[in-house]
């Protein structure tokens, strides 16, 4: 499969998307939800879980599509915490407000850059 990461990031720089949005918008022909639906399904993740305080949204995500992929709990999981390993690994959290650099004022990556990361390391399970 051709990479659409760069696809997926470009929905969140134009702001036509939140983190999560863009990266299930990006993929959801591959697990069979029109983008309307996937839309909705991703609605309540912009900004992180928790506004903020939790897990960037381009990683949650990035776990829908993989549970729909995979459709087994136990391999979405594992396929899950791999990703944000990966993630963790290149960008030194996965909480959105650290990402942001809230409370420090030195952000780690911009938004756009994490929707590629994540794209980039759920592809490997497409």
């Amino acid at each position: 499969m051709e990479t659409r990461k760069n696809l997926a990031a470009e929905k969140k720089r134009c702001n036509s998307h939140n983190c999560a949005q863009a990266v299930v918008c990006t993929y959801c022909d591959l697990v069979g939800l029109d983008e309307k639906t996937a839309l909705d399904i991703a609605g309540a993740y912009g900004t992180g879980m928790g506004n903020m305080e939790g897990t960037c949204g381009a990683l949650v995500g990035a776990g829908m599509i993989v549970g729909l992929v995979s459709r087994d709990r136990n391999l979405s999981r594992s396929r899950m915490k791999e990703m944000m390993t990966r993630f963790q690994e290149r960008n030194s959290a996965t909480q959105c407000k650290l990402l942001k650099g809230v409370g420090t004022g030195k952000p780690l990556r911009d938004c756009p850059d994490c929707v590629a990361d994540a794209s980039e390391f759920l592809e490997e399970y497409l």
